[in-house]
């Protein structure tokens, strides 16, 4: 039995569970308790921990079950051989910690992940055990997300997904190379075998709920995984190309970045310094280009330089744009929206204000002003009723005159 209090050990669970950044609840279903038939909900809103595709905000209690490790990541800074505070809960004490928090009205609902205790499938069981406990013995229908263990008995990572809205197991690093200096215990064709199962277990389950209305659900909101940003070699080409392959074959919901930040004790294998967080940033903006903005891995990675990094000081639709000036300017009244989603400085909801007001009349500079904030990044790129740039889209000081003014701007 543990020495620590119960609120000595969320302090040191809860803050061991911040490196792991794939905490989201897009796409889960609404579920509600107004019938009377059970405790919990996924809407309405709380803390902010994760947002909806709709703007709600789920709240979430983000812990571990444990921080002992048999593991050795390098990366990791509850790996065996760190030198932590450790801690671990029961699966009583979360279930009791969320039902809790939940009526405190703190959360919405759980992201659990654990370190690896006796054995893979002995961690995922006691995980398990938690999701199972608040669905069947507590009627609990808010948010659940679990964070599945790929060393664990296949069974077992299956089930998670009759419990749980979202699975996520973590790829860890971009590259096998990496992955094998880095975190010799796991294997990335066990990993990749894993997601691949998972993935066909929720497909299947959609298929069956789409002609037997009482068929059970699997993982709704889908799985993710996660990948850590330099702490390797792998660069941003790579990490995009990785990405690309994990969504194209297993219809992953979300890759997520995390940069690395360096940990006590750390490995001598491990870089000094953590790669600037703008690297993060572009990555993620890299991967909206592809799941949003019409864009194939191929044509992000056209944007990278000679060494495949992204720049630092221009998103990545920009640099992809200034590398292809011959594809403009582009004519805001007579583009197909797949081209004016490739203008700088114009975002989704621009592009479906503009197709829509265009319906209407030819739109000039002053119409495209009142729908973006982004203006004078457009310009260059676009011709109007009453404007054409003149020679701007040659000048070599472009990219100086359309970089933004602050560096974590999204496109529009």
């Amino acid at each position: 039995m543990s020495s620590l209090s119960l609120s000595e050990r969320l302090e040191i669970l809860a803050d061991a569970a911040k490196y792991d950044a794939s905490c989201a609840s897009s796409g889960t279903a609404k579920r509600h308790s107004r019938d009377g038939k059970g405790l919990g909900s996924t809407q309405g809103m709380g803390i902010c921990h994760a947002y909806a595709p709709d703007g709600r905000c789920i709240s979430l209690l983000k812990i571990l079950l444990t921080n002992h490790c048999i593991f050795d990541c390098h990366y990791c800074v509850n790996r065996k051989s760190s030198n932590v505070r450790r801690a671990r809960f029961t699966s009583k004490e979360v279930v009791d910690l969320t039902l809790n928090f939940y009526r405190r009205n703190y959360i919405e609902g759980l992201f659990l992940s654990s370190g690896i205790v006796k054995s893979s499938s002995h961690t995922m069981e006691q995980m398990i055990e938690v999701a199972r406990s608040l669905r069947e013995d507590h009627g609990f229908r808010g948010y659940l997300h679990l964070k599945t263990i790929p060393e664990a008995d296949p069974e077992l990572v299956e089930r998670a997904g009759l419990w749980a809205d979202r699975v996520s197991i973590n790829v860890e690093l971009p590259t096998e190379t990496g992955l094998a200096k880095l975190a010799p215990d796991k294997d990335g064709k066990q990993i990749e075998g894993v997601i691949a199962r998972i993935g066909d277990a929720i497909a299947e389950a959609r298929d069956a709920r789409k002609r037997f209305r009482h068929a059970p659900r699997f993982a709704p909101a889908g799985q993710s995984t996660q990948m850590i940003v330099g702490a390797d070699e792998a660069n941003d080409s790579q990490i995009i190309g990785r990405a690309s392959h994990l969504y194209n074959r297993f219809h992953l919901r979300r890759v997520y970045y995390s940069a690395f930040s360096p940990i006590p004790d750390a490995s001598a294998v491990l870089p000094l310094k953590r790669p600037p967080l703008i690297r993060e940033h572009r990555l993620y903006q890299s991967d909206w280009l592809v799941r949003f903005y019409g864009f194939t891995a191929n044509e992000v990675q056209q944007a990278t330089d000679a060494d495949g990094m992204l720049p630092l000081d221009i998103d990545p639709k920009l640099a992809w744009a200034l590398g292809h000036r011959e594809r403009f300017p582009v004519d805001i009244n007579r583009a197909p929206r797949e081209m004016l989603l490739r203008v700088p400085g114009l975002g989704t909801r621009a592009v479906a204000a503009v197709m829509q007001a265009r319906r209407h009349h030819n739109l000039r500079l002053d119409d495209l002003a009142r729908l973006t904030r982004s203006i004078s990044k457009i310009r260059p790129f676009i011709v109007a009723a009453d404007w054409r740039p003149t020679l701007l889209i040659d000048r070599l000081d472009l990219r100086a005159r359309t970089a933004p003014p602050r560096q974590m701007e999204l496109f529009g």
